[in-house]
């Protein structure tokens, strides 16, 4: 009889972080490796920002805190709604966790009882299948190819919502695709929502900042404010402040719901560092002016990638709304023969190819929940991603 839980066996370790591990393992070793794995900016956190926690750490800020944000973190992040999104919150509505993740996580195990199911799209960041299932809940994948632009059509959203249906997972801009969703996208989906009162809606904004050429960001409950009650509205610092390291999520929602989080919180993390904390309400409230020059820096990657990609014999590349992804298809390279003799039968195969010929280490798209995909993360050294390219041409080039 195993000692571990049994709960352990419906979720797998997270397929990005393998990825990122194995990178760092091979380049330990020796291997010249150009690791695309990792969503994280390469940026440095801003120095405004990082004097905020150094002056934290001198007053000896470093106890204890409310467990679900500090009252200037609450205060910072109502602000941030109102001035970004449109959206009113009192700071009993607000919760803070350490990063994105545990805010839905905490969110999940407050709400799901056995068989609740939560829709998700495909392709869908990696944790939120298995963060239902070890809540208990049941994931309801909804497959939304790159013909929709990978992003979930009204109809799609109508057939998936049944009775047991409680949570909708929105992510915009996306991870993997980086594909954003227009007003009009938005609105489309909200539109369903409303006839279905029983189902709640929980937005991952955590690449809002992230958006390159027209785009204009929007999130649920801005589009359609009589969903302000049944949505929990998630961001964070991560990924537009170059904080992935100082743990800091937040969201807006129904004050039962954020109680009820804080609660579960309480009973497993408590609150997230002071310091970090304290860095995060100069990073909502001081200077913004550094996320237009890291957009541009970050467009101008996206578009060396995605034209790179594009001239790869079997691969095809859509050019995404925001974030720091693409997703482009390697399905005109499924059943092709690599130089060693094996015969590539899924996006996995090609993404092993990949590390093990030219030492570009990508993560396959089966991970995503939609195949024959791969994703790449431009956040890195323009320099290394030109290097990164020319080795995939070189890859692909060498099929047959």
């Amino acid at each position: 009889m195993s000692f571990l839980a049994s709960r352990l066996s419906r979720i797998k370790p997270s397929p990005t972080i393998a990825v990122t591990q194995k990178a760092r393992e091979l380049k330990a070793a020796g291997r010249d490796v150009i690791g695309l794995g990792a969503g994280e900016p390469d940026f440095d956190t801003p120095d405004n920002i990082k004097q905020a926690a150094i002056r934290a750490i001198e007053a000896g800020d470093t106890k204890y805190t409310a467990v679900d944000g500090t009252p200037a973190l609450k205060e910072a992040v109502v602000d941030k709604f109102k001035r970004d999104n449109a959206l009113s919150y009192s700071t009993e509505q607000i919760t803070v966790g350490t990063g994105g993740k545990q805010i839905l996580y905490n969110a999940l195990m407050a709400t799901l009882d056995p068989g609740d199911e939560v829709i998700i799209p495909a392709p869908y960041w990696v944790s939120y299948p298995d963060m239902v299932l070890l809540a208990e809940g049941e994931p309801v994948i909804v497959p939304c190819p790159q013909n929709n632009g990978f992003k979930l059509l009204a109809e799609d959203l109508e057939k998936a919502i049944t009775p047991r249906t409680k949570w909708i997972i929105l992510n915009s801009p996306s991870n993997p695709t980086g594909a954003g969703y227009t007003r009009d996208d938005m609105k489309a989906l909200t539109d369903v929502l409303v006839r279905h009162p029983h189902v709640h809606v929980m937005t991952d904004d955590m690449y809002e900042k992230l958006v390159y050429d027209d785009f204009e960001f929007c999130t649920p409950a801005q589009v359609e404010p009589t969903l302000h009650e049944r949505t929990l509205t998630v961001n964070g610092v991560s990924k537009a402040y170059c904080m992935t390291g100082w743990r800091i999520g937040f969201a807006g929602g129904p004050k039962e719901l954020i109680k009820a989080m804080a609660k579960v919180q309480s009973q497993s993390t408590s609150n997230p560092s002071s310091v970090s904390q304290a860095a995060a309400v100069e990073a909502l409230s001081g200077q913004q002016d550094f996320i237009a020059e890291n957009n541009r820096v970050f467009r101008e990657r996206r578009d060396l990638v995605v034209e790179a990609l594009n001239r790869c014999e079997g691969l095809s590349c859509p050019r995404p709304e925001g974030a720091f992804y693409v997703y482009p298809s390697c399905s005109g390279l499924i059943g092709k023969t690599t130089p060693q003799g094996k015969t590539l039968e899924t996006d996995e195969d090609f993404v092993t190819y990949l590390l093990e010929s030219e030492g570009v280490a990508v993560v396959q798209g089966a991970a995503f929940g939609l195949s024959p995909h791969f994703r790449i993360s431009y956040a890195t050294a323009t320099e290394a991603l030109e290097d990164a390219c020319q080795r995939i041409e070189r890859a692909c080039a060498a099929l047959s």
